[in-house]
């Protein structure tokens, strides 16, 4: 990688293609730039490059390479992992990708859109629903995070179970690769057996082989009938045990599927305003069940309450709330979108993004919070996820009064722990927030041999000058 600093006529020339709106230089207004929603790292760069068209990105790129410029994409800056700030040389220029949002086109027969990489994922899901359709991709952070950045991660979310992760909703691509060519990729095909899949390449490789620009995402018939569930589980083999119910009784009609414990629900209802428990007692283990479907007369209410009736009779389910509306959904739904941010105010916790085959989820759980409590006395295991597609938050709050540094100061002992437990289990360290910079270090015992050989091949292949988001994904 490079090791030079950005010189003074290298911002004059990105000024000169920018124009003023495009570059930013002012220390004020690039600090937001430098540190992700976490808090785990805390950049440093000369300026934030802002394009306006995929020629300005082009052309960006094009003058990095030259110089020999280390760049660093950015999107909504909601990495989990520090995915998408710069280090702390001060050498790297950040390239925001906020400008480029538009709408390009939207095909109700062919049901597809075509949209800019710094499009906002919910105004892409508003855009889609006006349209008469549904983007499905759904996450906490979609009110912030951008299409550029959800396909860069191949983001997957509460509706993965039903729908795939982003690479699974992407069709088409338009991206700048790290000589400054522009790939036209922006294709609608279903179909298109053409060689390697350079678009599912850059799905998923966090900026480092290129800077996606645009895509064509794939949209489908809009929900006439849903039913939203929050149920009280007696464990965690109960919990899978009315997945595999709702899931045997209309597979096509589970659209999320969420496992919280009572530890993480706690803290929602302590911390977030207006979140409260909809059943009249607490416990230990809750689901989150929707339903929807295209068809008005789906009769999800009905289905819903049968299979809990089914439930509650073989002990599985101890109490259920049926939301009567969408407000009522809503609040459900808090409950569980509001993890994060509760046990960001309650202090210091680490993140494992782990997944295990679905069979496993509850040994997983188990074995891990067994694991983590007996590493640091006193501290409080909060999974919580996707227990539907095998994705759990395998995440662990500091113990109450102890100081937020010195247990941050365990992170890796930490994962290291629930990794163990992963990997006996034949699962992933990483399932949907990617690498970024927190987990380079996993990558050789996870992936060494062929696998990453092949990884860094492909990377010197298409980036031979490590411009592209250097320290990231590859060890």
């Amino acid at each position: 990688m490079p090791d030079t600093p950005v010189s003074p006529t290298l911002l004059d020339r990105l000024s000169a293609i920018l124009g003023p709106r495009g570059l930013l230089t002012d220390p004020a207004d690039i600090a937001p730039h430098l540190t992700d929603w976490r808090g785990l790292y805390q950049g440093a760069s000369p300026a934030v490059a802002r394009p306006a068209s995929t020629e300005e990105v082009a052309a960006v790129v094009r003058l990095c390479a030259e110089t020999r410029t280390p760049l660093v994409p950015q999107g909504g800056n909601t990495s989990m992992v520090g995915g998408a700030v710069p280090d702390e040389s001060g050498r790297h220029l950040v390239l925001a990708l906020t400008r480029m949002n538009r709408i390009r086109e939207i095909d109700t027969a062919d049901m597809t859109m075509t949209v800019e990489a710094g499009l906002v994922l919910k105004a892409a899901q508003d855009a889609a629903a006006e349209a008469g359709c549904l983007f499905p991709l759904s996450l906490g952070a979609e009110g912030t995070a951008t299409i550029g950045g959800v396909l860069s991660t191949n983001a997957g979310g509460n509706t993965t179970v039903r729908y795939g992760n982003a690479r699974e909703l992407m069709l088409g691509l338009e991206a700048v690769l790290p000589d400054g060519s522009v790939w036209n990729g922006l294709r609608r095909l279903r179909k298109d057996n053409t060689g390697y899949a350079l678009r599912h390449l850059l799905v998923g490789a966090e900026g480092t082989l290129g800077v996606v620009t645009a895509a064509v995402l794939r949209l489908f018939p809009r929900p006439r009938d849903a039913a939203v569930a929050f149920c009280a589980v007696a464990d965690e083999d109960a919990a899978l045990a009315l997945f595999r119910r709702f899931r045997d009784r209309d597979d096509s009609a589970v659209r999320a599927f969420e496992y919280m414990s009572g530890t993480g629900v706690d803290l929602a209802v302590k911390h977030i305003e207006g979140v409260a428990l909809p059943l009249e007692s607490r416990a230990d283990h809750y689901v989150l069940v929707d339903l929807a479907s295209s068809r008005p007369d789906a009769g999800l209410r009905d289905m819903a309450e049968a299979v809990l009736a089914e439930a509650m009779e073989a002990g599985e389910v101890a109490d259920a709330a049926i939301a009567a509306n969408e407000a009522q959904a809503q609040k459900i739904w808090r409950i569980r979108e509001e993890h994060p941010e509760a046990q960001k105010r309650e202090g210091a916790s680490v993140k494992n993004d782990v997944s295990v085959p679905v069979s496993k989820v509850p040994e997983m759980i188990r074995r891990c919070s067994a694991a983590l409590a007996a590493l640091i006395p006193g501290s409080r295991p909060v999974p919580f996820g996707h227990i539907g597609d095998g994705n759990i938050h395998m995440n662990l709050e500091q113990p109450e009064g102890m100081d937020p540094a010195a247990f941050l100061a365990r992170s890796h002992d930490i994962m290291d722990c629930v990794n163990a437990v992963v990997r006996d289990l034949g699962g992933s360290f990483s399932a949907e927030h990617g690498i970024g910079r927190l987990k380079t270090d996993m990558m050789e015992a996870w992936r060494g041999g062929p696998e990453l050989a092949a990884m860094q091949a492909i990377k010197r292949a298409l980036d031979p000058h490590g411009i592209m988001n250097p320290g990231k994904v590859l060890p």
